[in-house]
């Protein structure tokens, strides 16, 4: 049986934040050279100087993130001198950890990250919120229980986190219910979108259309998926890209399997430490999870 002992996570929205790849530019200019070309506009002003208030929008927040996550991998590497035997990365993060195993190279990815964010930022009227003392399962069977039908699980991040999506309205229309519980804080996120929920549905189909202008490579390293918390296939890549945007992440149990393929070091490779935070809580609270791994 192969053995695995480091991996690499990706984070996503969420984790921008103005002067992020602040010491990357200067140390990796052909990778901010190719971002600028591609977007028709610069990468490092908007990271560091964000002129127009553009960052939080999703449609620039993605290419962003995309392309500092990519410089912080690369920077980890080269100090570490050691790839990863398993990659992930939360959401948009995804897609960092598919480049890191050339699935597809830098431009290709930045290419599918905006074409994304763009089809993403169309879908207004929608909301997400952070439900903090509650494991997913628990968060599910409360909305069932107090009629709140309309709002899906989002992200499974952790035993007592996860995140419910929906319409704005709806997500207001949660505030007291989850309130009223012991224990349970209910945070309203700042986006834009029902992201990762039903109401995504129309995004996931245009972007299906255009995942299909590419071809990709086999995984040279294992990557986990969002949608299945299993490692990507080559013939699954374009399915799995187009799911993720209606289906909730599992974070949760991504961490569960790779802590049960023995993964000791588990470095996060972007800006902030969001995961870093998630993967404490996920070895203190919940137990690794063996799977067959692809040989």
């Amino acid at each position: 049986m192969k053995t695995y002992s480091t991996a690499y996570i990706f984070p996503g929205q969420g984790s921008q934040h103005l002067g992020m790849g602040k010491d990357l530019f200067e140390r990796y200019p052909e990778i901010e050279k190719e971002a600028d070309d591609i977007l028709g506009y610069s990468i490092r002003k908007l990271c560091l100087e964000d002129p127009d208030k553009e960052l939080v929008q999703t449609q620039f927040t993605q290419p962003a993130l995309y392309t500092v996550n990519a410089m912080t991998y690369r920077a980890a590497v080269a100090e570490r001198g050691i790839g990863g035997d398993i990659l992930a990365g939360h959401s948009l993060g995804e897609y960092n950890a598919l480049h890191a195993a050339d699935v597809f190279d830098f431009a290709t990815g930045l290419k599918l990250v905006r074409r994304r964010g763009e089809i993403m930022s169309k879908i207004k009227g929608g909301g997400m919120a952070a439900v903090l003392g509650m494991s997913s399962s628990e968060t599910k069977d409360f909305l069932t229980k107090n009629g709140l039908t309309t709002l899906d699980v989002a992200n499974e991040n952790s035993p007592s986190q996860a995140v419910i999506s929906g319409r704005e309205e709806d997500i207001k229309s949660a505030m007291k219910p989850f309130g009223s519980i012991e224990g349970c804080n209910f945070i309203p996120l700042r986006v834009s979108g029902a992201f990762h929920s039903r109401y995504m549905q129309d995004a996931r189909a245009e972007f299906e259309d255009y995942l299909r202008q590419f071809e990709f490579k086999a995984p040279q390293r294992a990557v986990l998926s969002n949608v299945e918390a299993r490692p990507y296939t080559e013939e699954r890549v374009q399915e799995l890209l187009s799911k993720q945007i209606t289906n909730p992440v599992k974070w949760c149990e991504t961490v569960q399997v790779m802590l049960g393929a023995g993964i000791d070091q588990i470095h996060e490779a972007g800006p902030g430490t969001v995961l870093d935070k998630l993967v404490i809580s996920i070895r203190q609270q919940a137990p690794a999870i063996a799977i067959d791994w692809p040989i």
